[in-house]
C-alpha cells in the first residue's frame, strides 16, 4: 500500500548542463527522504549517456524518472514539485583559456562599446540635441552659446549616471540586490528558448518519456 511506502520527493530544474557524458538523476534536480540510503540510490541512477557523435541535447520526462526510481528502489512513492520536463545539454567546457577565448571577449566587449557610442550619438543626431540645447540656453542665459557648457557637461554626466544605475553595475560591482534589466530579459528569453525546445521535442517525438 502507498502508506507503507517511503516517501521520495523529487525536484527538477527546467534546464540542466553537464560537462560528462553520462547523466545521473542528482544532476536534474533534487532529490529528498528521510532515509538517506534510498536517497542515495536514488541520486546515483543513471538516466542518460551522451554519444559522441550523436545529439548534444535531450528532453527526459520526469515519468521516466520515475520509473527508474521505482526500479531501483521498489518500495518507494515519488512526489514530484519540480519541473515535469528537463532540458539536458552536454557542453564541452575548455578549462585552459587561450588567445582565442581572450580574442573573442575583447571582440564583444568592443562591438559592444562601439556599438552603444554609434547608438547614442545617432539618437542625438536624429533628435537634434545640439540645437536643443542651444535653443535652451539662449532662453535661459538670453546670449548665444559659445563652445562647451553647463547644460551639456550636466546632460553628459546625467547620461552616464542614468546608465550607470538602469543598469545596476559599476565595473563588477552589484549596486543593489536586485537583478538588472538585462539579466531579467536574458532570463525571460532562456525560459522561452527552454519551453520552445521541449515543445519541439514532443512534438517531433523525440523526448525520453516512460
Amino acid at each position: 500500500m502507498k502508506s507503507n511506502r517511503t516517501v521520495v520527493y523529487l525536484k527538477c530544474e527546467q534546464d540542466v548542463e553537464t560537462q560528462a557524458q553520462d547523466v545521473f538523476l542528482k544532476q536534474l534536480g533534487t532529490v529528498y527522504c528521510a532515509d538517506p540510503h534510498t536517497a542515495a540510490r536514488c541520486n546515483a541512477i543513471k538516466v542518460h549517456h551522451f554519444e559522441k557523435d550523436g545529439d548534444k541535447r535531450c528532453v527526459i520526462s520526469v515519468l521516466k524518472l520515475i520509473r527508474l526510481m521505482e526500479e531501483a528502489c521498489p518500495n518507494i512513492c515519488v512526489e514530484v514539485v519540480g519541473e515535469a520536463d528537463i532540458l539536458v545539454e552536454w557542453v564541452k567546457v575548455n578549462k585552459y583559456k587561450g588567445i582565442g577565448q581572450w580574442a573573442k571577449i575583447l571582440l564583444v566587449c568592443l562591438i559592444s562599446f562601439f556599438g552603444t557610442a554609434f547608438t547614442i550619438m545617432a539618437y542625438h543626431n536624429d533628435i537634434g540635441i545640439n540645437e536643443v540645447f542651444a535653443e535652451i540656453y539662449r532662453m535661459v542665459m538670453n546670449a548665444e552659446p559659445g563652445g562647451v557648457n553647463t547644460l551639456e557637461v550636466s546632460y553628459s554626466v546625467g547620461l552616464a549616471a542614468g546608465i550607470i544605475i538602469f543598469f545596476n553595475h559599476i565595473g563588477g560591482r552589484r549596486i543593489t540586490k536586485d537583478p538588472t534589466p538585462l539579466e531579467v530579459a536574458m532570463r525571460n528569453y532562456e525560459d522561452d528558448v527552454n519551453k520552445a525546445l521541449i515543445e519541439l521535442a514532443d512534438r517531433e517525438q523525440k523526448e525520453e518519456d516512460v
